[in-house]
């Protein structure tokens, strides 16, 4: 596979599985692809042709920020959102992302912002 295209097949298998959470849709403020419950964001997932070809993930680790920030492509993601929790993780063509370990933050994240109820639905499954 190529370099670039393993980062497109990367952000669908991440677009997908926020997706199949409950109550998840995808928006794009600013401009950029995120993907929410009800009304708040859970995932940021860019895929930059602009800034060469990376891809940029976001998502808030309540749980296991201090973690994930040990893995070389992650750091605490920007504007203050660090703080928080939000941990950004950036690939370049050359890098392999962890598709699984992403995932298990994707369902983090999702957790840490929806509603009980929502998470119970998911819990329930």
């Amino acid at each position: 596979m190529a370099s670039g295209s393993r980062l497109v097949a990367a952000a669908a298998e991440l677009q997908a599985v926020a997706l199949a959470l409950p109550e998840a849709w995808e928006d794009y403020p600013w401009d950029e692809r995120v993907v929410k419950v009800r009304k708040k964001i859970f995932l940021f997932l860019t895929k930059d042709d602009d800034l060469g070809d990376m891809l940029h993930v976001g998502v808030k680790l309540p749980d296991s920020a201090e973690e994930a920030l040990t893995f070389g492509f992650a750091e605490p993601t920007g504007y203050g959102l660090g703080r928080a929790g939000w941990v950004s993780a950036r690939f370049t063509p050359k890098d392999r992302p962890p598709v699984d370990i992403l995932s298990d933050w994707v369902d983090e994240s999702y957790r840490a912002v929806a509603p009980k109820a929502l998470v119970a639905q998911l819990d329930g499954r």
